[in-house]
Order: structure tokens, then C-alpha cells, then sequence
């Protein structure tokens, strides 16, 4: 597996980057703004597909790379169900899987730092984010954190996992890089607690200044939702309304590029065939599916909030494929809107 861990000065943020192998797909956690030159000189350089950018939290030290990185490689932004940022492609939610070729991340809902952490955790490692940092934990004194979550998140999650297995946090302010699990529950000053009540009586009284950043970086990390510079973009984004209407009067096609664990956790829009975002290069191509489903009907592209969708559409526009709309909004526009979805077939 290739792996690196990156790191900004300024913020004193971990950034990772992982791949299975050279020029596959890979994914990076938390990611800089200022430092996106640097990632993706790396990508290049080891000749990778940069597919997902994944977020712990909604960070208040420093401003996220996730859009700056869609805009410029339309790979897939992720992060939590439970954050506040208005729009990214996709959401998990606990239990559920991160994948990219070689590589699948189970996530780990672990609120406490803030009410949208989230941890993810490979076979021999777990990226923790800020809730829990080498012999410290995330301070709990603002985004709606709570020291009582954040002990059951430490306590019945995270320190449950095998004694040998690697944390990376999100931050570190010593110098330190790496440490384990079993590290942490014998030398973490902040873990020698007999109780919650008594864990949650140390982090509630640490008076800790406000983080320098945290008036610019809240406001703009809750806010990366894609905005298309093209107005033939915007001109073709329909509501729930227009594309019924459309599929009535033209016999369009809808097109779901969600992947398989979306459909089946969420359902799929009756009679829509399956193309998931990841393969949009191949698609698009002269002689590729969507290129020639194109030339015969319209289509509807879709995916679950809407951003994946705006994105294909601009890459369809860029390739010079006509006939292409898409449902703004996503499935969570036609779920509100009260629309039957179909589950798919288990074998």
C-alpha cells in the first residue's frame, strides 16, 4: 500500500494519502487548502487517480482542501452524516465502508471533539482525527462537543480496538508522528480516568483560547458545496418537478452515479441505469456508455445531493455530449419530495 502522511506547519494538521498501488486510485484524509499544489504534485508524481477527499470533521484551525480538490481532479468529497457543511458528494455513516480500488476504510462515528467526528480505521490502523491525538484528546468546548461523548467514543470505541493497532491523528503540536492504540491507553495522561464524570470534569475545565482560524475556517469549510462556472451548467439543472416532466415528454433516461452501498442503504430511482461516478472517464468516451446513450435519449444524471451529478454534467458538456441534464438535489431532493424509490434485488 502506498502511504503518506503529510504535514502543515501553519495548522499542525496530518494529512494522508493512500493508494493500493502505483497509478490506482487513491483517497486523502483531511486535507490543507494551502498545501492542495503539494498533494497534487504527489498524485501526479506517483502516477495516481485522486478519487475521494475525506474530512474527520468540520474543522475550525484551518480551512479544507475537500473543494479546492474537487475542482480540480472532480473527485468525490466525503464526510459524515452528521456535519453542517452544506453540501458534499457523499455522506457515511457508522459501520459503513470508504472504498477505493484496494482500499476500504470502515467508519467510525465518534463525536465528542465535535458533533460531526468521525474516525476511519484500516485493518492495521485507525485515523482518529481530533478526538483522539498522541498522550492528548480533542478539546470538546465548542462545535457542539461533549466530554461525555467523547469518553464513550474513546472508551467503548476506539480503545477497544487491538492493542498494536496504529492511530494517526489529525494534529500534533509535540512533533510526534505515530502511535497505538495500546500506547495511548497506557500513557495518555487524559485516558487515566476511573469514570466519565471524572473524564469529563478534566476537559471541561481546560479554558482553552479559541483556535486563531476558527472564525474564517468555520463559516468556509461549511460552505464547499460546487458551484459550476459554465451557466449551461445551471441552465441544465432540474428540480424534482422538471425532471418528471422531462422523463414524461422526452422519454429520458435517469442515471444514478452513486455506488452500490448508496443504493442499496438509500434505493434508486425507478427504471434508472447504474453508472457510478468513479467510472465517468470511461464512460464518457467516444464509444463509452453514456456517450452512446446520449446520442440516442436524453439523460438525467443523478447521484445522492446532487454535486456528483453537477460535476458529470460539466465533464458531458466538456466532452462535447449534448442531450444531458441533471437532478439538483439528488435522491435526498426526491425522497423529500415524497418520490418512490426502488431497493435493488439480493440474490
Amino acid at each position: 500500500m502506498i502511504f503518506r502522511q503529510l504535514f502543515d506547519s501553519v495548522s499542525c494538521t496530518y494529512t494522508y494519502l493512500l493508494a493500493s498501488r502505483l497509478g490506482g486510485e487513491a483517497l486523502i484524509i483531511d486535507p490543507v487548502l494551502e498545501k492542495v499544489e503539494h498533494y497534487l504534485r504527489l498524485v501526479r508524481e506517483l502516477d495516481l487517480k485522486l478519487v475521494k477527499a475525506v474530512d474527520t470533521h468540520l474543522h475550525a484551525d484551518h480551512v479544507t482542501g475537500l473543494g479546492a480538490l474537487r475542482d480540480r481532479t472532480r473527485c468525490i468529497t466525503v464526510m459524515g452524516e452528521a456535519s453542517s457543511v452544506d453540501v458534499v458528494s457523499m455522506r457515511v455513516r457508522d459501520g459503513d465502508s470508504i472504498q477505493i480500488e484496494g482500499v476500504a476504510l470502515e467508519v467510525i462515528y465518534t463525536p465528542g471533539h465535535t458533533d460531526d467526528s468521525y474516525s476511519f480505521r484500516l485493518p492495521d490502523r485507525v485515523f482518529t482525527g481530533d478526538t483522539l491525538l498522541i498522550r492528548g484528546t480533542g478539546r470538546t468546548d465548542f462545535q457542539n462537543g461533549d466530554a461525555l461523548a467523547q469518553y464513550d467514543s474513546l472508551f467503548n470505541k476506539l480503545l477497544r480496538l487491538p492493542d498494536d493497532t496504529l492511530v494517526y491523528p489529525c494534529h500534533d503540536y509535540k512533533g510526534d508522528t505515530v502511535s497505538t492504540i495500546g500506547e495511548e491507553r497506557a500513557h495518555n495522561p487524559r485516558l487515566q480516568v476511573g469514570s466519565a464524570a471524572e473524564y469529563a470534569a478534566i476537559m471541561n475545565n481546560l479554558h482553552l483560547p479559541n483556535p486563531k482560524m476558527m472564525d474564517v475556517a468555520v463559516p468556509a469549510n461549511r460552505s464547499i458545496a460546487f458551484a459550476p462556472a459554465d451557466p449551461a451548467i445551471s441552465a441544465n439543472t432540474l428540480s424534482v418537478e422538471q425532471a418528471i416532466a422531462e422523463q414524461e415528454t422526452s422519454g429520458a433516461t435517469f442515471v444514478d452515479l452513486r455506488e452500490d452501498g448508496e443504493r442499496a442503504a438509500k434505493g434508486f430511482i425507478p427504471g434508472s441505469v447504474h453508472v457510478p461516478y468513479t467510472h465517468l472517464a470511461d464512460v464518457i468516451r467516444p464509444g463509452g456508455l453514456l456517450a452512446a446513450l446520449a446520442a440516442e435519449r436524453r439523460l438525467i444524471l443523478y447521484c445522492a445531493f446532487g454535486e456528483r451529478s453537477a460535476l458529470a454534467l460539466q465533464a458531458c458538456h466538456d466532452a462535447g455530449i449534448g442531450g444531458v441534464r441533471h437532478l439538483g438535489g439528488g435522491v435526498a431532493a426526491w425522497s423529500k419530495a415524497g418520490l418512490p424509490l426502488a431497493t435493488p434485488r439480493t440474490t
